[in-house]
């Protein structure tokens, strides 16, 4: 009889949203995968190093590349590290000298040697709807994201952004945002028969004043 494979996931995640504009973040490889996870973490800020002996023609022009082998004194001063190499030993070491600076790591498609898990992500604006199987199937993660995107209305960004102003409004007024009745707005903008996008900012304004004190 076939012994049972073990499976490897990330029951004990806890998920979070990090900001990475100007932090540091190390990518060891520079295959396509590569390509990918330094495309991904440049449109949210960050400043890519990506370490390998070749790196792909597509990999962007802004990431600093360093074409060698990686070196353990690579992933000092980072916050993140990425192994997207074929090499399992490689992916080993940096995984292990990430462990040993404190720094978060991931090493793609192999949950055993990760400190992270990325979920699949969509993005509406501000909104940001992220999806993940504990590192059970990714493939499974994306579908579920997709549908989960395809439910959404077309204009969650711009309602993300109404809602902001509100907040700011109330605040510069001397007022808390907390503790007040906005679920019950929120459902009203999404349901079915809602506001359209032109109707949505008076409503939002009878809402401040009623709940609020507060005239935008």
């Amino acid at each position: 009889m076939t012994a049972t494979p073990t499976v490897s996931t990330f029951d004990d995640a806890y998920p979070v949203v990090l900001r990475l504009t100007g932090r540091r973040v190390l990518v060891v490889g520079g295959g396509k995968v590569a390509v990918g996870k330094a495309r991904g973490l440049l449109e949210r800020g960050a400043q890519v190093t990506v370490v390998a002996p070749q790196v792909h023609p597509d990999m962007p022009v802004e990431v600093r590349v360093k074409r060698r082998r990686y070196r353990a004194r690579d992933g000092r001063g980072a916050h993140l590290v990425f192994a997207a190499t074929d090499d399992r030993a490689v992916n080993q070491a940096v995984f292990d000298d990430a462990e040993d600076r404190g720094v978060w790591a991931c090493s793609v498609d192999d949950p055993d040697r990760c400190s992270f898990a990325l979920p699949a992500v969509h993005r509406d604006g501000h909104v940001v709807i992220a999806v993940t199987t504990s590192g059970a199937s990714p493939t499974l993660a994306q579908a579920v994201r997709d549908r989960c995107a395809a439910a959404l209305p077309d204009d969650l960004g711009a309602l993300a952004d109404d809602l902001a102003r509100a907040r700011a409004a109330i605040r510069a007024e001397g007022g808390t945002t907390e503790g007040l009745a906005w679920r019950p707005l929120v459902d009203e903008l999404l349901a079915d028969d809602a506001p359209t996008p032109a109707e949505r900012p008076e409503r939002v304004d009878r809402w401040m004043r009623m709940y609020a004190g507060v005239t935008a």
